[in-house]
């Protein structure tokens, strides 16, 4: 897997699928912007609300997935990165994501005890484009 082709690729996506595991063991994805963050394909780090069910699902069971994909016409070309998935409530965390606009979801701002974030870190991933699957560890 080339890892330069999927991290531009990543870059122009306006939109993220994270997956968190419930206590039945089953699969729970959510739509969600991109990240605020990225450094790479391993870290990302996405802004949510901790009153979210998906902080507790990460709290109890950090095991995480996040996907990207894009379809045109004739293309699609899709990322699944596998990884953990932690949830940070310090103050820095939440500053190095936060922006302006965020008080539209957080009334309070930078300090709402309802905003926190989340890092993702991958271990492994699986790129599809042009009929073609690749696997990769990333390191």
């Amino acid at each position: 897997m080339d890892l330069k082709a999927v991290e531009r690729f990543i870059s122009r996506q306006s939109v993220s699928f994270v997956c968190s595991v419930d206590d039945e063991g089953c699969p729970n994805v959510k739509a969600m912007l991109k990240p605020r963050k990225r450094v790479g394909v391993k870290e990302f780090w996405f802004s949510t609300n901790t009153s979210s069910m998906r902080i507790r699902q990460y709290l109890e069971n950090p095991k995480a997935s996040v996907y990207f994909y894009h379809k045109g016409l004739i293309h699609y070309e899709g990322v699944m990165l596998k990884g953990t998935m932690a949830v940070l409530t310090d103050q820095a965390s939440k500053d190095m994501i936060w922006r302006k606009g965020d008080t539209m979801f957080y009334k309070n701002g930078v300090t709402d005890p309802d905003y926190c974030v989340l890092k993702f870190t991958a271990e492994s991933g699986r790129h599809y484009r042009d009929l073609k699957t690749e696997n990769s560890e990333i390191d």
